[in-house]
């Protein structure tokens, strides 16, 4: 007891550091505009919540893997999985607020012990789309994970997968050695039972994330170059490929300041800045979850301990009425979701 209490108070230290970091700047970036500043030189403050299309989910911070770019801090050590108790409730704000997507993530969300009822659950609920964020290498991990293929076929569940590059050892270095190999084996087994598949019905995504301190690029380029790589190199076939912006948070930041490249990304991402991106960033339709329950407006929010403005705080207590029409919390880091073509947990976003 006495050891996980000092481990959560290291990990809200490190938090409270972090937005030390994002707030005030280091070696020269104190000089950088607010992002509250720059969206108000275009009339776009404050950020304004809609209604809620998206309830994203994060089941637990548990996963397989340990990535160096992860804004998640995702581990096989990370202990915090969400309870059957707050699935319900969750299930019962999809009920009354008709959002059209449930997004499921992690870690691994598939290691949550209640993650198959839930999906299951959530199927039976009439959501539209059902997401489950998957980072492949979970279906090869161990046996019991083995059917998830079926799994997710039998409850029409589309599939984002991750996947930084289509070679070997660019995947291997931001995820880890056999990584690669894994997810190829992974995206076989999906593509076998039809995900993927031209005019299949079971949607099939990829997810790259640059592996390095740089921005991704366009992402429909990026999408041909998969396609055909993958298709020649391994007769594999997906439906879309969502770039997405890393975040100055979490292992990235670290690793951003560790390499001497904090001050010169925050720059790329300010000189950046889209304000026709503003208008379609995520946390305007989409709310967060956290493991526990709380609500934020978005997943990095989250990791960063930025609770949403309002008086309803938890899952337990949703209210769209009180909700809608919110005032998002942003912060410095919110420039990465609004740099070149945007960035979203579903891509590009102009």
């Amino acid at each position: 007891m006495i050891k996980s209490l000092h481990k959560r108070e290291s990990e809200l230290a490190n938090t409270h550091k972090q937005l030390e970091i994002l707030s005030n700047g280091i070696f020269k970036t104190g000089d950088l505009p607010t992002f509250k500043n720059k969206i108000s030189e275009t009339n776009q403050f404050p950020l304004k919540a809609k209604k809620l299309e998206v309830l994203q989910i994060n089941v637990g911070y548990m996963c397989n893997q340990v990535c160096e770019h992860c804004h998640v801090d995702a581990g096989p050590d990370r202990k915090e999985i969400m309870t059957r108790t707050t699935m319900q409730q969750c299930l019962e704000v999809i009920k009354k607020t008709g959002a059209h997507t449930l997004d499921l993530t992690g870690g691994a969300p598939e290691m949550n012990p209640d993650f198959r009822w839930f999906v299951e659950e959530a199927s039976k609920v009439g959501v539209e789309d059902v997401m489950v964020r998957s980072n492949l290498t979970i279906m090869t991990a161990n046996k019991k994970y083995n059917d998830l293929p079926e799994f997710f076929k039998k409850h029409n569940i589309h599939v984002v997968s991750s996947m930084p590059h289509w070679t070997r050892g660019k995947t291997d270095k931001q995820r880890g050695t056999g990584v690669f190999d894994a997810s190829i084996n992974a995206l076989k087994m999906l593509n076998a039972i039809g995900y993927g598949m031209p005019n299949s019905p079971l949607k099939l995504d990829l997810v790259y994330n640059p592996s390095g301190a740089f921005l991704p690029g366009n992402q429909m380029s990026l999408e041909k170059d998969f396609k055909k790589a993958l298709k020649d190199d391994f007769d594999i076939q997906f439906h879309n490929l969502f770039a997405i912006t890393n975040l100055p948070i979490s292992r990235f930041l670290d690793y951003l300041i560790a390499s001497d490249n904090y001050e010169d990304y925050m720059y790329t991402l300010v000189e950046a800045y889209n304000p026709a991106a503003v208008a379609n960033v995520m946390c305007t339709n989409t709310i967060s979850v956290s493991w526990d329950g709380y609500l934020y407006d978005c997943d990095f929010n989250q990791m960063l301990g930025l609770p949403i403005n309002n008086k309803i705080k938890h899952i337990s207590e949703y209210n769209e009425d009180l909700l809608k029409g919110r005032d998002i919390v942003i912060s410095q880091h919110c420039y990465g979701c609004t740099a070149g073509a945007g960035s979203s947990c579903q891509g590009s976003v102009t």
